[in-house]
């Protein structure tokens, strides 16, 4: 009962920060920093009580912690939500609450220390708190962010939904969280709203994430309305309600409920973790602090995505054993993981902004995670889930760091550069010590450096996976994205950190503060030793000496077959040719690069280098297929057409009509008739009352003689009248 209670417990500390400090401290920047990391704090404690309780339980799998409740009856039978944890929650659990700690404590440094880049619409502005002198006048650049507090309170609530999506024991609350996140994306993408592409960049990532999110919401609807819920363990942990799905004909021939739901889920995954064709959205979210791109590639958003189609792993797999042909989900995963693993390397050797690179890797190692779980690897996928994620936030709060360092630089020489592109660095290492050697141990892990990076483990396991499995062109695909990964690593720690500063402003450079380079030496000692937790028993030479742990732990899950096993020397002999070889070339091609010199790959690849820095022209291709057209039906059709002409055309008609119709009313029915009438009978009555009046002369006579009159008169006419009176 207490686990329940702190898994109930987990979401709320950031929520009530985000409440607090939007109501009640936005002007207080210390409380509000105070109060974040608080709740970030307290979750995390809460996280690791409830790891190592899950961790030394047996038989977790099989009795999950959690409880559940009703929550709105439908059709008679409520809905019941609730809270769970099992082995894939577990170690969810504990990424999440390390990085989403150390990138709350970053923020504090990031956010004092000095101007990001990409705030100001001109690059190579100095940081907060610098004096600057411009034509013999001397002004301070504000010192602290001015929406200090605000930015706390929007991480606090992402840290909050990522927390409700890990625990949650069903799809319905699991919605919530992952469409709270999109909220939180949009808000802090968006943060320095004053800025027309920070503006642009969060519009562009809500309404892309909004794509796979409908497709999403569809397979929601149709997992309820054929298994009438939404819980996780009565659908995913019984075998028989997956049979059912797996082999009833959906509404499309020759696909399965089971597939059909499976393939609108992974559309979610396809928007939410940035896999192509809706990858788009990923590198322009660099228009937001640094804290908040390593918050969406490492800690919450994207690892939601890939998270969602490992806990529906069983219905994805439905039907499937290792050795026949994969569903039609886990084809469609295999195909565009793979293709997007190695598309989005490609473009990442050609960038030259320092997070640029970063983003377009992350879409790569998301792709390796969705390509795994196509090929049946399914502990493989988590695995690369686990550390990418701690040398993913390592790399961008790096790279935070970095940018930091070259704008002091930029503010002691007056260089107008720009901060963030490698091309201005270079000679680093000696200036930011800290920086440089945990940037490269996380880029040696990103790379997959042989046995001492928890990135080569992963990335290997996925690998042998794959060839495992007899999906040979899978492995060549990946095998090529690692390459490319090897060498964009070595060409961006080598023009960063390498070599002489190419610029004033990188010889200028100097350590950031230790709020900032604490973070970066935690998150560097789990870019190492995470791996250590699932080296395979079938490692050759390794195997067996260090307990596979996580092998072990995730593999108790129910229902998710497992790929074919084995480590031979192929795939290990791939890992290490493609590491080593890729390091080596992207050192060697760019360690003599001098100041003003142009790209050496440039010059070897000509027009090809152009196309991948310009992203295959696909943002150009969606503008035109997709951006223009939309905004024409918006103001040519839908406004100056449908809106001016028709519907107000029909509104400015009907108003005329009513006007004619008013003027003929009036001429016609009101003032002929209707005030006409009202004369004549006003006239008619003052007349009868002068008529009346000539017979009030005030003399008695003459009113005796009417009476008497009358009188006769009413007599005559009741004797005629009356029958039996008539003479």
């Amino acid at each position: 009962m207490m686990t329940s209670l702190f898994i109930w417990l987990l979401p709320l500390p950031p929520l009530l920060a985000f409440f607090v400090i939007l109501l009640f401290t936005r002007s207080r920047n210390r409380l509000s920093h105070a109060l974040a990391i608080g709740g970030a704090g307290l979750s995390f404690l809460g996280s690791m009580i409830v790891f190592f309780r899950a961790i030394t339980t047996p038989d977790l799998a099989a009795s999950p912690f959690g409880s559940a409740i009703a929550w709105l009856p439908v059709a008679g039978e409520p809905v019941r939500i609730g809270v769970m944890v099992d082995p894939l929650t577990a170690v969810m659990l504990f990424f999440v609450a390390w990085t989403v700690l150390m990138i709350f404590i970053y923020s504090v440094g990031y956010h004092n220390f000095g101007q990001p880049a990409g705030k100001e619409d001109q690059p190579g502005l100095p940081p907060r708190g610098a004096e600057v002198r411009v034509k013999n006048e001397t002004s301070r650049v504000p010192s602290i962010e001015p929406m200090y507090a605000r930015f706390f309170a929007f991480v606090s609530l992402f840290a909050a939904a990522m927390y409700l999506l890990v625990v949650s024991d069903n799809l319905l609350t699991l919605y919530i969280g992952w469409e709270i996140m999109g909220l939180c994306s949009y808000l802090l993408i968006g943060f320095w709203y004053g800025k027309t592409s920070a503006r642009d960049a969060a519009v562009k990532a809500f309404l892309t994430t909004r794509i796979g999110d409908m497709f999403m919401l569809l397979g929601m609807a149709a997992l309820f309305a054929q298994t009438g819920t939404l819980s996780f363990q009565a659908i995913l942990g019984d075998p028989e309600v997956l049979a059912k799905l797996a082999g009833t004909a959906s509404v499309i021939p020759g696909l399965s409920w089971a597939g059909l739901i499976g393939l609108l889920l992974f559309a979610g995954t396809v928007g939410k973790s940035a896999q192509f064709p809706l990858h788009v959205w990923l590198p322009d979210a660099m228009e937001g602090p640094t804290p908040v791109s390593a918050m969406i590639h490492a800690a919450t958003m994207v690892s939601a995505g890939v998270y969602l189609v490992a806990r529906f792993f069983p219905l994805l797999a439905a039907g499937w054993e290792p050795g026949q042909p994969v569903t039609t989900p886990m084809l469609v995963m295999a195909v565009i993981g793979s293709f997007t693993a190695l598309f989005a390397a490609t473009i990442a050797v050609a960038q030259n902004d320092i997070k640029r690179v970063l983003a377009y890797s992350t879409i790569s190692q998301l792709g390796y995670m969705v390509a795994a779980l196509g090929a049946g690897a399914f502990v493989a996928a988590v695995f690369h889930l686990i550390t990418h994620a701690f040398f993913k936030a390592l790399l961008f709060l790096g790279s935070g760091s970095v940018i930091h360092g070259m704008e002091h630089g930029v503010m002691h020489t007056g260089e107008h550069i720009d901060p963030q592109d490698m091309q201005n660095m270079g000679g680093l290492c000696e200036r930011m010590p800290v920086t440089f050697w945990t940037f490269l141990i996380g880029g040696l892990a990103l790379a997959g450096f042989p046995l001492v990076t928890a990135g080569f483990w992963s990335k290997d396991e996925i690998l042998s996976g794959a060839l495992a499995g007899g999906h040979r062109v899978v492995f060549i695909v990946l095998a090529l994205a690692a390459l490319l990964t090897a060498f964009y690593t070595a060409r961006q720690i080598t023009l960063t950190f390498l070599g002489k500063p190419r610029t004033e402003a990188a010889a200028h450079a100097h350590e950031s503060a230790p709020t900032m380079t604490v973070p970066l030496v935690v998150l560097a000692f789990f870019a190492v030793t995470a791996g250590w937790a699932g080296i395979p028993e079938a490692f050759p030479g390794l195997g067996g000496m260090v307990p596979n742990w996580l092998g072990g732990f995730l593999g108790t899950m129910p229902n998710i077959p497992h790929g074919e096993e084995g480590h031979s020397l192929v795939p290990l002999l791939t890992s290490l040719l493609v590491s080593l070889g890729g390091l080596w070339l992207g050192w060697l091609v760019y360690r003599g690069v001098q100041a003003g010199q142009a790209d050496p790959l440039a010059e070897r690849l000509g027009g090809l280098f152009n196309v991948l820095r310009s992203k295959y022209y696909l943002d150009e291709l969606y503008q035109g297929i997709f951006v223009r057209p939309a905004q024409w039906l918006s103001e040519t059709f839908a406004y100056r057409w449908l809106d001016q002409g028709v519907i107000d055309g029909i509104l400015h008609g009907v108003a005329r009509g009513a006007l004619l119709l008013g003027l003929f009313l009036r001429r016609f029915i009101d003032i002929p008739l209707i005030n006409r009438s009202g004369d004549v009978l006003a006239e008619g009555s003052r007349d009868m009352g002068g008529l009346m009046a000539r017979a009030q002369t005030g003399r008695i006579q003459m009113y005796m003689v009417i009476t008497v009159g009358i009188a006769v008169i009413f007599g005559l006419i009741i004797v005629f009248l009356v029958p039996g009176l008539r003479p």
